[in-house]
């Protein structure tokens, strides 16, 4: 995946032109001027390099609208006095401070600016918008009817704009003078209603859509920083936007190219009781491992094996915390209460664990943490990580009850990420009949880097692949090819098929293949959808995934009918 160079681009604007930077806000590199755009606009960011810290694909990117022109110092001090620098290094942020072209703001002018500004990046996810004064008057006026790619607004001190219909809902936080009247249009917009009044704030929600939220401050006279860490709390924290609709988001997009982006929660474990580690150990004498682990507080002082155990592998050369931040299974774990791992299997500055290194390492977690238990461990990856994940559940059988896949499957013929397609295949044919392994595959229908299923790819298909493998080792009839006569989508006969909405723009598309009575394989599309993970069917793969334990003693998979 193209993760780590997209991340890199925007690494290497901001060195640009560190020469003649000017101020420095507390905790971060000094502001540069963004180099090729037609007004002024200084950036930092933190640097990401801490593997304690937050994982920099969703990080929070602040754009400030400053009440009048700033120069690199004023930008500084602008952050200082709003109090940003904070949760730019905690969350792995950046900071920009926008300029008007001109004296004043000019709502068409500084609209194209902006567009253009975005269309520079090509790669935005939780883009947050604050203003102050005439700059959060310019955004209410322009930005906010097209801020189909913003996460959230911060408007401070400024005045009210008119609705304009059809504009895209988007978060925002109001306060200071003629907050009321800012908020109107902004609840109007998200067509959100008044659910609760505390502390002087009142929070607007839409009832479909949570994270469509308007928080108004009834105070007048609230300090920048003061409001800026009420807007953190109770709105910015919540979500960031995400499209990967028709598309794959990495590989970027123009201003409004894929329509309007989902919005999605940004993980925020220490709100949800949960409690991370980050953790480093050499487990087989060849260097330290990383992996991280996610603690709900209820499993800590769980009776001895009764806690589950979920690992998240991530996609190739990404980011250790990938699957972690972006899957949903955080959100389940703090929900249902099993505990998550997820490994820098690849190695990426530490020692690369390969499929037995993974072994050790659950081995390592069953003997640290007794409440797990070792009949109900389960395996999850994207696209790299889920072609291992796929590897797990056939090479290492004894270990894993169920595993699932994420936008990859199988290659037959190839050597990747440490084993070989064929002899994987070769593995499964040997067990067939003597060992079973229930197995999920989820991809969306517009992947471009791992393509699904269809009538001229089928024979190296990843996933068509996949299927067979796990349909050879289980026991089951295999498909010699797809029939899509008998399911247009997948290409095999299905039972339990159905089509499944969402609260986004897109469907997911489901079946199963039992042997006898037991829902063995589960195969799930996600329409119109590219190469990444999709959170809903997160909660799809955990309900398929715990139905299936494997016997510590004799290493049989165990169904639990539900």
């Amino acid at each position: 995946m193209k993760l780590n160079f997209i991340f890199g681009l925007l690494f290497s604007v901001v060195a640009l032109q560190m020469k003649g930077a000017g101020g420095t806000p507390e905790g971060l590199p000094p502001f540069v001027r963004f180099p090729g755009l037609e007004q002024e606009v200084y950036i930092t960011r933190d640097t990401c390099k801490s593997v304690e810290g937050r994982f920099p694909g969703f990080s929070p990117f602040f754009v400030i609208y400053p009440d009048k022109p700033c120069d690199a110092s004023e930008a500084a001090a602008l952050t200082d006095e709003l109090g940003i620098a904070f949760y730019a290094h905690t969350y792995s942020g950046t900071v920009c401070v926008v300029n008007p072209l001109g004296k004043e703001y000019d709502a068409v002018k500084d609209l194209e600016a902006y567009k253009n500004f975005l269309n520079k990046m090509r790669v935005f996810t939780n883009l947050k918008i604050i203003g102050v004064g005439k700059g959060a008057t310019f955004v209410n006026k322009a930005i906010a009817a097209h801020a189909g790619a913003v996460a959230g607004i911060v408007s401070l001190n400024g005045r009210p704009a008119k609705t304009v219909e059809g504009a895209a809902p988007v978060p925002a936080f109001i306060a200071g003078t003629h907050s009321r009247q800012v908020a109107a249009t902004y609840i109007l917009q998200n067509q959100a209603e008044l659910v609760r009044k505390e502390n002087g704030l009142a929070c607007y929600v839409n009832r479909k859509e949570p994270l469509q939220q308007v928080v108004v401050s009834a105070n007048k006279y609230i300090s920048l920083k003061e409001a800026f860490a009420e807007a953190w709390k109770t709105l910015l924290c919540k979500n960031y936007r995400f499209n990967n609709y028709e598309h794959t988001w990495y590989t970027g997009a123009q201003f409004d190219q894929y329509g309007t982006y989902e919005l999605e929660p940004y993980i925020m474990p220490e709100d949800w009781g949960i409690i991370r580690r980050v953790m480093k150990k050499d487990l087989i004498g060849t260097g330290d491992f990383l992996w991280y682990e996610f603690h709900p507080e209820a499993t800590l002082k769980a009776e001895k094996a009764s806690v589950p155990l979920l690992l998240l592998l991530h996609g190739n050369n990404n980011d250790p915390r990938t699957q972690a931040e972006t899957s949903g299974f955080i959100e389940l774990a703090a929900e249902e209460n099993f505990i998550v791992a997820e490994l820098e299997w690849q190695g990426n500055g530490y020692a690369p664990m390969g499929l037995d290194g993974i072994e050790q390492v659950v081995y390592h977690l069953l003997k640290t943490y007794p409440q797990i238990d070792p009949s109900r461990v389960y395996a999850e990856g994207l696209s790299a990580g889920a072609a291992t994940a796929t590897g797990l559940g056939i090479r290492k059988s004894h270990v894993f009850a169920a595993v699932g896949a994420q936008s990859a499957g199988l290659t037959p013929d190839r050597y990747m990420f440490g084993y070989n397609g064929e002899a994987l295949m070769n593995e499964a044919m040997q067990k067939r009949g003597s060992v079973e392994t229930a197995y999920f595959s989820v991809t969306g229908t517009d992947d471009e880097v791992v393509p699904f299923v269809s009538e001229n790819n089928w024979r190296t298909n990843a996933f068509f692949c996949a299927w067979t493998a796990y349909q050879t080792m289980n026991g089951m009839e295999v498909s010699s090819q797809p029939d899509f006569s008998k399911d247009a989508t997948f290409g095999m006969a299905l039972k339990d098929r159905e089509v499944i909405s969402t609260n986004k723009r897109v469907t997911m598309e489901a079946g199963v293949l039992y042997k006898g009575d037991i829902p063995l394989i589960k195969v799930v599309a996600v329409n119109d959808y590219g190469h990444w993970n999709f959170k809903p069917d997160a909660r799809l793969m955990w309900d398929f995934m715990k139905q299936f334990s494997r016997d510590p003693r004799t290493k049989k998979l165990v169904y639990n009918r539900r």
